[in-house]
């Protein structure tokens, strides 16, 4: 892995510059939509219940119940015991299109022994997640443990493509969670980034759980989701696809809560890493506010009249 360092200075200043571009309403319309369409809903408390995640079910299938032409978005991200709650209601409200992912590998921490990290994504594989967002050792990484990092995430990416044989999905995707309000610098994340990418891709990147994504955070630390580091971290992938012709997935999670910050957001995708990214397959928001707030700006520009807060259910 070659090390790569970044200038703050001129990351900070060229994601800034992705604020500034102007945006017509039709562009801004399907951004919008688009933007819907790319997020995972996610609610991660102690106090989730069957009851929130099946509301959570019904938001993410239709989140307008008034419209039908918008979006399902693309995922529900929910704790392991929540999985098999969330499979059974989207299959029987018609939304087997909506994919289920799972917090698996001790989330938020990652500080438990491998064997039950690696039991708790097994599990969570068995109960139908179509997605597993896993969490890196910091701890490790911090203390320059690249080598034992690495190899926990090629220990993950086997269980997803092993999903068949567990009895799971056919094609389970692992999100690799960096964490990157614990990394402290550009420069970790930018290493991290790469060693996720290099771990991803240890099977060629075409077993059944394809190449995956990296992701930004757990949302349970300050700062998550920053667009400095976001871009850093796509900037990776791209220098990734550059080099091997593989594409590699990426989420943001964490502190995106207003449609003006989604679109900003898809700038910086297709300035960095072209149109190929732009779809949920790709690219993805873990939020669980965001959705409203899009669907208000969507209302706006359609009608010229603002929808209340209280117009959309809380997710």
């Amino acid at each position: 892995m070659i090390l790569r360092s970044v200038d703050a200075v001129m990351a900070e200043q060229r994601a800034a510059s992705f604020k500034t571009r102007s945006i017509k309403a039709s562009a801004k319309l399907a951004g919008l939509r688009l933007a819907l369409s790319m997020i995972d809903l996610t609610t991660l408390e102690g106090k989730d219940s069957p009851e929130k995640v099946r509301g959570l079910c019904q938001k993410a299938v239709r989140p307008d119940p008034t419209r039908a032409d918008l979006p399902s978005v693309a995922a529900v991200c929910v704790y392991p015991t929540m999985i098999k709650v969330a499979c059974d209601n989207l299959a029987t409200i018609g939304g087997s299109h909506v994919k289920v992912a799972a917090v698996a590998t001790g989330f938020p921490s990652g500080q438990f022994p491998l064997a039950v990290r690696i039991a708790d994504t097994e599990q969570a594989v068995r109960d139908g997640a179509d997605e597993i967002d896993m969490v890196i050792s910091r701890g490790a990484f911090l203390s320059g443990r690249y080598d034992e990092v690495a190899e926990e995430i090629r220990e993950f990416k086997n269980v997803c493509n092993a999903s068949g044989s567990l009895g799971g999905k056919p094609h389970v995707h692992l999100k690799v969670i960096l964490e990157t309000g614990e990394l402290e610098t550009y420069d970790n994340a930018r290493r991290a980034s790469d060693l996720a990418i290099e771990a991803l891709l240890a099977d060629g990147g075409e077993g059944p759980a394809g190449t995956g994504f990296i992701k930004t955070s757990t949302g349970k630390v300050v700062p998550a989701a920053t667009m400095p580091v976001t871009l850093v971290m796509l900037e990776a992938i791209r220098d990734c696809y550059l080099a091997t012709g593989k594409m590699i997935g990426m989420k943001p999670a964490g502190g995106i809560r207003t449609a003006k910050e989604s679109l900003h957001y898809l700038v910086m995708l297709k300035e960095t890493l072209g149109d190929k990214w732009l779809n949920p397959d790709w690219f993805r928001f873990g939020a669980s506010t965001l959705a409203n707030d899009v669907l208000r700006q969507i209302a706006w520009l359609e009608t010229g009249k603002y929808a209340a807060r209280y117009d959309f259910s809380e997710s």
